[in-house]
């Protein structure tokens, strides 16, 4: 007996279902596959809206990142006078979050004059 898993294809997850409003009618035919598919979307004809970090929601995707007991330590000392001085309940992945978002909005705002380069660089 094999221990894998079987599971369903795109096809058999996104096939047509029938019509709600009449039970008895055919499946509508698939529709027909495109060419090509962009990997890069075209450039936003109007400018973008600024960014914002995602808050508290439901995040999908993890991601592990390794820090020093100092960097830790830091990240913890901030979260308190957070919550102690300016009433902020947060907890360090939202605080990791607001960063990172911090951070990239910089960097593309200034590119090569952003923060994270010089930074980067320096090392």
């Amino acid at each position: 007996m094999s221990r894998r898993v079987s599971l369903p294809t795109a096809d058999d997850l996104f096939r047509p279902t029938a019509d709600p409003d009449n039970p008895d009618a055919e499946p509508a035919p698939a529709a027909p596959k495109k060419a090509a598919v962009r990997a890069v979307p075209d450039a936003p004809e109007q400018p973008a809206a600024p960014k914002r970090p995602s808050g508290r929601i439901r995040h999908d995707e993890k991601m592990t990142v390794y820090v020093t007991s100092e960097e830790l330590m830091e990240i913890e000392h901030v979260r308190l006078l957070l919550r102690g001085q300016h009433g902020l309940a947060v907890d360090r992945g939202r605080l990791v979050r607001e960063a990172l978002s911090l951070v990239l909005a910089d960097f593309e705002a200034h590119g090569e004059d952003s923060a994270l380069v010089r930074r980067l660089r320096a090392e």
